[in-house]
């Protein structure tokens, strides 16, 4: 019998996620966005950049996301970089849900949204065969990561 016990993942510690965060934006601004966003490929994911209302402020934040794409539907998980506490991009995004996506070489106008239930546990899966390790990362936080998705603002409502 082997003993092999399940590792927590590594994650770097906080100020290297964050520095990350900052450098990569500053990538995409200095490179007038020719650099920082990529479209996802089979098993792979994308970046997007959303721009969100504000919740207290009224003014457009703008955040580097991770994603892929269902349909017309475009996918991202609302991590905080797998700390405690929503990201805030996700709370202004409750507070004020119309945004706007840059993807590499398109713009959309985007509503977003909470996946729940069945719509929750099959994006949740497609998420996991992207990245093993999801659960495990998922399970740092004390509360359950949302699943969001942002919806083509032309899109019928479901």
């Amino acid at each position: 019998m082997s003993d092999e016990r399940a590792r927590a993942p590594r994650m770097p510690p906080r100020w290297f996620v964050v520095t990350a965060w900052y450098v990569h934006r500053a990538i995409y601004r200095g490179t007038r966005g020719r650099l920082g966003l990529w479209r996802p490929r089979p098993g792979r994911w994308g970046t997007l950049r959303l721009t969100t209302t504000g919740r207290r402020s009224g003014q457009p934040r703008s955040v580097i996301l991770g994603y892929y794409e269902d349909g017309p539907d475009l996918v991202t998980l609302a991590m905080n970089g797998w700390a405690e506490g929503e990201p805030a991009w996700w709370l202004n995004l409750r507070a004020h849900p119309d945004a706007e996506v840059v993807l590499r070489g398109e713009v959309r106008q985007v509503t977003g949204r909470a996946a729940h239930g069945a719509e929750r546990e099959r994006l949740w899966a497609r998420w996991r065969e992207i990245d093993e390790g999801l659960d495990a990362l998922a399970a740092r936080r004390s509360s359950e990561t949302a699943v969001v998705v942002l919806e083509p603002r032309d899109a019928v409502p479901r």
